[in-house]
């Protein structure tokens, strides 16, 4: 009887770690390359302003022709509007992040 639970135990332990392998995997696909959307937003001196609500993600550009939509929805944005010299992009929740790292590159 002792060894039913002990190889249920296995099991189970075996179980975890594949699940968490499969959700590291899938983590490290999701996440957003932020020296390359930075480069599609036509760099750092192209940047104003940033800020965040939720999942989205505005940036405040000089020269909004220099960013490169079409990149920015391969690199993983989910959508992207664009207001006169501002872009909402939604990114999900590494809008936060990104926000950050932008803020520590002026």
């Amino acid at each position: 009887m002792n060894i039913n639970i002990i190889q249920y135990i296995f099991i189970a332990i075996i179980l975890l770690i594949i699940l968490l392998a499969i959700l590291k995997a899938t983590k490290k696909d999701a996440k957003v390359d932020f020296n390359k959307l930075v480069e599609l937003l036509g760099g750092k001196d192209n940047i104003i302003k940033t800020e965040i609500n939720l999942s989205r993600f505005k940036v405040t550009l000089k020269d909004v022709t220099k960013a490169n939509k079409e990149g920015i929805q391969k690199l993983g944005a989910k959508g992207i509007v664009e207001i006169d010299n501002q872009l909402k992009i939604i990114l999900g929740p590494e809008s936060k992040q990104l926000k950050k790292y932008i803020d520590g590159l002026k």
